[in-house]
């Protein structure tokens, strides 16, 4: 098992029973204490675990916590760059896309240079720009109005009013978090109701989720996952999680990540 993906189900666990302890992942995995310690570091480097003398604590965020753009860029790198590439293998020439928000969504607009005749709707602005700055010449973008959000999205009435007289042949989604029950959400009640309009413009939906997505819940649902005909994830996605999206969304593409394991 590579780091990452031990790393993922040391997560996965901790959210699901709130703690671990180093004794029983060294059991679990037949790794020594000082991997596992190290793998607590990188969670909590990003956060997402809290070191406590013997193991670690899961830290949960609020529903409405909301990371400005800037510092979810940073975050899973390696991921989102995969799972751009993998995703825009299924953008067709000369078809109207829908791009949502997100620092997953803006990475994959990036890899679309070699896609000609694309007319592209974006309520991001960060996404609008990549695409402004492309060598492609034809292409149309359209960038709806709205109120920005800490993401850079654009939402609200605006937005909603010019999504919904739109009739696109793929949108492809970034989220916030992933779960059963749930489905795919955001922490922006105003976000949520936007993206809503934009999956709705849509013949299919594509959703792009890094691993560390899974086990997330924001305030507002955007969709169930069942409404997705394809997840765009990475392989350090948990088999559970895996399991679930298979059985419930259309389609489930797995981009590899290259990746040293330590220890």
């Amino acid at each position: 098992m590579l780091a990452r993906q031990r790393q993922a189900v040391i997560l996965e666990e901790a959210r699901r029973s709130g703690a671990v302890r180093v004794a029983d992942l060294v059991t679990r995995f037949g790794v020594s204490d000082m991997t596992i310690r190290r793998d607590l570091d990188v969670l909590a480097g990003r956060g997402l675990v809290e070191k406590v003398y013997g193991g670690a604590t899961a830290i949960l965020g609020q529903s409405t916590d909301e990371p400005g753009f800037e510092a979810k860029s940073v975050q899973q790198q390696a991921q989102k760059e995969a799972i751009a590439e993998l995703a825009a293998t299924l953008v067709r020439p000369g078809t109207a896309i829908g791009i949502s928000a997100g620092t997953t969504t803006w990475t994959m607009a990036r890899a679309l240079d070699a896609v000609p005749g694309l007319t592209i709707v974006t309520n991001s602005i960060r996404v609008a720009d990549v695409l402004r700055e492309s060598p492609q010449p034809e292409r149309t973008v359209v960038l709806t109005g709205g109120v920005r959000t800490p993401s850079d999205a654009l939402v609200g009435a605006v937005a909603v009013h010019s999504l919904h007289r739109l009739h696109l042949d793929l949108v492809f989604l970034g989220v916030h978090g992933m779960a059963e029950g749930p489905g795919f959400t955001t922490p922006n009640m105003d976000e949520g109701e936007t993206n809503r309009a934009l999956v709705e413009s849509g013949r299919s939906l594509v959703v792009l989720a890094d691993h560390t997505k899974w086990g997330i819940v924001g305030i507002s649902t955007i969709a169930d996952l069942e409404e997705a005909d394809v997840v765009v994830t990475d392989d350090g996605l948990p088999d559970a999680a895996r399991e679930a999206l298979s059985a419930r969304a259309g389609e489930l593409m797995i981009a590899s990540v290259d990746e040293a394991e330590d220890g």
